[in-house]
């Protein structure tokens, strides 16, 4: 079992090496990050924690909303430390957000203001993906930017598929950038109905770079091919078991027990529904409200204390006691 139990309204994960896992009211999740260092800077202890992949989790006050972001930021080390406090500082913001497009908008706007007040930001961008969980209909919604895509196992069929946008449903004009480019870009969003025994991996871009000595790139079908031939029943192990599959297919040659190095920093974050998702009542939604003015209080004193309030907005205040989070005309799967 995932040894980190996430709290309402928590920001869990980081910039930092992390080999572990997280239960969420509605999700388990398992996490592994290993950024990379250079030879040359091998000997600083602390350039070895830090990295340009972000990964983060947090849940709404009710519990019953789970967010998800894996981005991959330009740079490394410290130059990551300062987006990764401000991505954590947004998430804590808008965690009680069903409207994840808003959330999108935000981050992607943030980048563009960091650039602005600092030059050692400029040019700072990153590829992300970014999933809200809605534990009652137990339905995800992935919006990729710029990011390799999420891959989901389903139970049902015992197969594993790319999980995307179709290409029907994104709208006209750019779409699918990174986000802090500077351009306007919509970014397409698909929902997934999750069942018991389910899996979405979430990765970044070192999987599918990595090469033979002959310079074949595994790319995103070699994953696909790679993860259909693990263990989906032993999730606990399956991000580890792939990257040994993945060095197998390189040809490494190296211990069973040791995980393989990567010319790039390396980031997979796997989730499974869970029966811990609480139900709707008076008490939980109260609970919740508690939950809001009490961590409001606290930013009144600590202003290491992000405040997060619901969307004030009639049809999302309604999801948040009747419905869910929606996208815009999102392609549904599952």
């Amino acid at each position: 079992m995932p040894e980190h139990t996430l709290q309402c309204m928590e920001v869990w994960g980081g910039n930092r090496a992390a080999d572990s896992g997280v239960v969420m009211p509605g999700l388990d999740a398992w996490v592994y990050s290993r950024p990379y260092v250079g030879t040359a800077h091998r000997a600083a202890a602390d350039d070895l924690s830090r990295g340009g992949d972000i990964h983060y989790v947090t849940c709404c006050a009710t519990g019953r909303l789970t967010r998800i972001v894996v981005a991959d930021v330009s740079g490394h080390g410290e130059k990551v430390a300062d987006t990764a406090a401000e991505l954590r500082c947004l998430l804590g913001r808008f965690s009680n957000y069903l409207d994840q497009e808003r959330v999108v908008r935000e981050i992607d706007l943030r980048f563009g203001e960091l650039a602005e007040a600092d030059a050692r930001h400029a040019g700072r961008f990153a590829t992300a993906v970014i999933a809200t969980y809605w534990s009652p209909t137990a339905e995800l919604t992935v919006c990729n930017a710029g990011h390799p895509r999420p891959l989901k196992f389903a139970a049902a069929g015992g197969r594993w598929e790319i999980l995307l946008p179709a290409e029907a449903a994104r709208p006209s004009g750019a779409s699918n950038l990174p986000l802090g480019i500077g351009v306007e870009a919509a970014h397409p969003q698909t929902v997934a109905r999750l069942r018991a025994g389910d899996l979405v991996l979430f990765y970044t871009d070192s999987l599918l770079e990595a090469r033979r000595a002959g310079g074949e790139q595994l790319g995103e079908h070699g994953l696909l091919r790679l993860v259909e031939s693990l263990d989906p029943s032993r999730p606990e192990r399956l991000i580890r078991d792939l990257l040994s599959a993945v060095a197998a297919w390189r040809g490494d040659q190296r211990s069973p027990d040791t995980l393989p190095e990567f010319d790039d920093d390396v980031t997979a974050v796997l989730i499974r529904p869970n029966a811990l998702a609480p139900r709707r009542s008076l008490a939980l939604d109260l609970f919740a409200l508690w939950r809001i003015l009490s961590q409001f209080a606290r930013s009144l004193v600590d202003r290491g204390t992000v405040a997060s309030w619901p969307q004030v907005r009639r049809e999302v205040i309604a999801g948040t006691f009747f419905g869910g989070p929606r996208a815009s005309k999102p392609e549904r799967d599952g």
